[in-house]
């Protein structure tokens, strides 16, 4: 009998975790400002925008009018809905060279005010395997356009929507995942199916997504070896890049969408050869001294703390499994900073029981 209650203990936790921070009434919020105005991004002109079924259910489609093969974009709305908001994010998005299908997972409703919006999300919590594959479908239906690189979609989100961003990761093979101020997962079983890099965005100021649990979420990414970006900007509550909401922080969004587009550009933009090259580049700022682990082989603590394989000869050595995460700081900090601040890594690797492990750095 006991285990009835579950799925109303992570309903409640859902709809707090959505209303904390957020105003009662949309309409009651003075801001007028609109993302689109300050993040400036880009002429949409050159998009073309449409409503498109794509078999559940109705959403957004914005991708660009010149003849090529894109990167795509799953993109999940707030609890709000598929609103106008996300419309104008899927438009802009687009405009950056991407296929942007917004997905609708309230079925064509839109909510006035957080009582509506939280039926809503309620509704979709009773059914979570139907909103998975809502957004399994819309990665299917982009897979099937002429104009996809259907190698290289990922999916974004805020709020509500980032947590089904995330959900969709762990059901959906997938070449990123944005996340913005989600519900996460943090059980490093389940996060071990993915296979590809992560952005997460978030505010310190957040109560109902609190910084201990993102940092849990970091170190599990990091001892699996996956790639990720987190940023917690300081000072910054739930939803502080919704120009609707009474947290908006506009400079604090522009930032994150800065980051946003350099992360899917990263990941999705850069051809094998691009990657591969920039990669062989990358390595030869590797000091010679260093050796690549090919697994988790016994390993010696050094007196730098990092870990060298037990055929290394006692010199020191990087994980191959950690090896994308050192490149991914080192190109973006440098070789000379990276190494003379020793960032390389987000966590370090260390000997524990004889194997390569991730620590993660204070």
């Amino acid at each position: 009998m006991k285990l009835s209650y579950i799925p109303f203990v992570l309903l409640f936790i859902l709809l707090a975790s959505c209303t904390q921070q957020v105003p009662k009434n949309v309409q009651e919020n003075q801001n007028n400002v609109r993302n689109v105005e300050i993040l400036k991004n880009g002429n949409t002109s050159g998009i073309e925008a449409t409503e498109t079924d794509y078999g559940p259910a109705v959403g957004f489609l914005a991708e660009p009018k010149k003849d090529g093969i894109y990167p795509a974009v799953v993109m999940v709305h707030e609890w709000w809905g598929l609103n106008d908001n996300i419309k104008e994010m899927a438009r802009s998005l687009a405009a950056e060279g991407y296929v942007v299908l917004a997905v609708d997972l309230f079925n064509g409703k839109v909510a006035r005010n957080s009582s509506e919006a939280g039926q809503l999300t309620g509704e979709i919590r009773k059914n979570n395997t139907g909103a998975i594959q809502n957004m399994k479908a819309a990665v299917g239906y982009l897979k099937n356009k002429g104009n996809v690189d259907d190698n290289k979609i990922a999916s974004m989100g805020w709020c509500f929507g980032g947590a089904m961003s995330l959900q969709l990761a762990l059901n959906e093979k997938l070449a990123a995942t944005v996340v913005y101020y989600g519900n996460l997962e943090t059980n490093a079983s389940k996060l071990s199916v993915i296979k590809w890099p992560v952005l997460g965005i978030f505010g310190s100021l957040d109560t109902s997504i609190p910084v201990d649990i993102v940092k849990k979420f970091e170190t599990a990414l990091n001892e699996l070896g996956i790639e990720n970006e987190i940023k917690i900007y300081e000072g910054v509550g739930h939803a502080f890049a919704n120009p609707s909401g009474m947290n908006y922080a506009p400079e604090e969004t522009k930032d994150a969408w800065k980051k946003t587009l350099g992360f899917l550009e990263r990941n999705l933009k850069k051809n094998k050869n691009e990657t591969e090259q920039s990669k062989q580049k990358i390595l030869t700022s590797i000091p010679d001294e260093w050796k690549i682990c090919e697994g988790d082989s016994d390993c010696v603590e050094t007196q730098s703390g990092r870990c060298p394989c037990s055929s290394s000869g006692g010199q020191t050595a990087i994980n191959k499994k950690y090896l994308d995460l050192w490149l991914q700081n080192l190109e973006k900090l440098g070789p000379t900073e990276c190494l003379a601040r020793e960032v390389c890594f987000k966590a370090t690797p260390k000997c524990i029981d004889k194997k390569c492990k991730l620590v993660p750095n204070q």
